[in-house]
């Protein structure tokens, strides 16, 4: 059932650590130093290079590991939250990124205070950190150690220190310069890896009709009853995107791929390429998932991945190039999160304070302030698994309890003009105080500590249901506080003013596309993206 690593399996490995570390190193040499290019690569990215990062950044540990768990717990269902992402992604390329171009910021908490006031930033700036130690690095080292244990019998601490280190080597050093041209290559053999394992677990199992033959066809469906306690079709519908325009749009961890792009163009088409490769998770990653348990029906929930990776279906070298390739989707991640923690705390906290600081100065703090948040990261790795059995459900359960104030606000700044400072700081300040109470309740719900029947009953109520109602409460909140504190004699920002203007170039470009063959093409690639989410929802339906 099982083999082990081969000699070839770990050349491979090698090598693709000698390569990575060699393209690192190499795109450190020319703006290490510079302020716009450690943070963003000088601004010079092309469309392909922020389309594979973006979708780089994204995929990681905990998507190979909770989506195939998730799959093999539940189906294709999973799979959801990978194609209302693209519609997201979207909505970024066309209308969000000329946006955040055009204002010329380093980070997106600085476009909140190009909005509405400092404070806002200060505390969005506050809440982006934390949410990268606990959605993002602790989740994806903890998904990593998980394989790693299974596979090479290390522990979850040993095997997230290891990575961290060789990770570190590169984006530390060479910023997002380095960060952003490894990641292509990343990329593809991220991609080329996952292909491979779907392709020969496929071959073991018969086919698409093996697997319909051996599992419930409720595991071939993707919108699930209203009432279902995990995927209900109301909660994807509604409220995954809330979720989705929180992670892709105002979260500098993405968007910072963006902002390093040589022209608005070059952000819409990389956005759009992003889009289309979120289409490949479904059969690359949650696929797998459904092999597994197909093969191995004893397996439970975030074992499926690990197991399959750790089977003998996959031949000696080819096994090599499956987890060069995860190993890829690890490190790439985590150099993003290295790279626009680092970024946010310079910009956002450290130049505020001191403004006469020097881009040589700027780039070591940035240097220093990712050590720390390393360390907590690995410090916080144990507490993940108490939350949720399922790591993509935990991650997905805690974007949706933080991410409905803020999509709130970056909605009202961006569309309802009357929208103010004063509504974006107490709508952050209430909304979080609202979502992290039903996080905190979970987990001592979870760790027993809780045991009242009406909490308990309470924290059964879905999380993406949870993040619908307190969408609305936000808005409302805003709107409300806005319009009660409004100041008649408030000039229009700045930002506003390009918010109008990105919008009206968008509608001009749209009455007149037939003269611009690139925007011609761009509608035409959105309207295939589109078409193919809809073809995948008729035939899983």
């Amino acid at each position: 059932m099982f083999n082990s690593i081969t000699i070839f399996d770990a050349l491979i490995i090698i090598a693709y650590l000698i390569i990575v570390l060699s393209l690192g190193l190499y795109f450190s040499r020319k703006k290490e130093n510079s302020y716009s290019g450690y943070f963003l690569a000088g601004r010079s990215l092309g469309w392909f290079t922020v389309g594979m990062s973006i979708f780089a950044t994204n995929i990681s540990s905990e998507h190979f590991i909770g989506l195939a768990g998730s799959a093999a717990s539940r189906g294709l269902v999973v799979g959801q939250f990978e194609l209302m992402a693209i519609f997201i992604l979207v909505l970024l390329g066309w209308v969000i990124s000329p946006i955040y171009l055009k204002s010329g910021i380093t980070t997106v908490p600085e476009f909140l205070e190009q909005r509405f006031d400092r404070s806002s930033r200060k505390i969005f700036a506050a809440i982006s950190v934390g949410m990268y130690i606990f959605t993002k690095i602790s989740v994806t080292l903890f998904a990593s150690g998980i394989l790693f244990n299974k596979i090479f019998g290390i522990n979850i601490y040993a095997s997230a220190i290891i990575i961290v280190l060789i990770t570190g080597i590169y984006s530390v050093i060479g910023g997002a310069e380095a960060v952003s041209k490894t990641h292509i290559f990343q990329g593809l053999l991220m991609l080329a890896g996952a292909m491979l394992l779907t392709t020969f677990g496929l071959q073991k199992a018969g086919g698409f009709a093996g697997l319909q033959e051996k599992l419930p066809s409720d595991f071939f469906t993707m919108f699930k009853p209203i009432a279902d306690a995990d995927y209900p079709w109301t909660g994807i519908i509604f409220g995954a995107p809330i979720i989705a325009f929180w992670y892709w749009c105002t979260d500098t961890y993405i968007v910072q791929r963006l902002l390093g792009a040589r022209s608005i163009e070059d952000a819409r088409r990389g956005s759009l390429l992003a889009a289309f490769l979120k289409i490949t998770p479904i059969f690359i990653l949650v696929l797998p998932g459904i092999i597994a348990v197909c093969l191995y029906p004893e397996i439970k929930g975030d074992e499926a991945y690990p197991v399959l990776l750790a089977s003998d279906i996959i031949p000696s070298g080819i096994k090599g190039i499956v987890l060069a390739g995860l190993l890829a989707a690890i490190m790439s991640s985590l150099a993003s999160a290295f790279n626009s923690a680092s970024a946010i705390f310079t910009n956002d906290f450290y130049k505020l304070k001191h403004p006469e600081a020097n881009d040589r100065k700027l780039v070591l703090i940035g240097r220093l302030s990712t050590t720390i948040i390393v360390i907590a990261a690995i410090l916080f790795v144990p507490i993940v698994k108490i939350i949720n059995a399922q790591i993509y459900l935990y991650l997905q359960s805690v974007q949706a309890y933080v991410s409905p104030p803020i999509t709130a606000i970056f909605i009202s700044g961006l569309f309802f003009k009357r929208a103010n400072a004063k509504g974006a700081f107490w709508t952050l300040i209430i909304g979080e105080i609202i979502g992290l109470s039903r996080l905190s309740m979970d987990l001592l719900v979870n760790m027993n500590i809780l045991t009242s029947p009406a909490l308990i009953e309470f924290t059964k109520f879905n999380f993406m249901h949870f993040a619908v109602v307190l969408f609305v409460i936000s808005s409302i909140l805003m709107a409300v506080i806005s319009i009660a504190t409004e100041n008649k004699q408030e000039k229009t920002s700045k930002v506003q003013l390009l918010i109008d203007e990105s919008l009206a170039d968008i509608k001009l470009a749209f009455t007149n596309f037939r003269t611009k063959t690139i925007f011609r093409s761009n509608i035409y690639f959105s309207i295939l993206i589109l078409l193919v989410i809809i073809g995948i929802w008729s035939l899983w339906n």
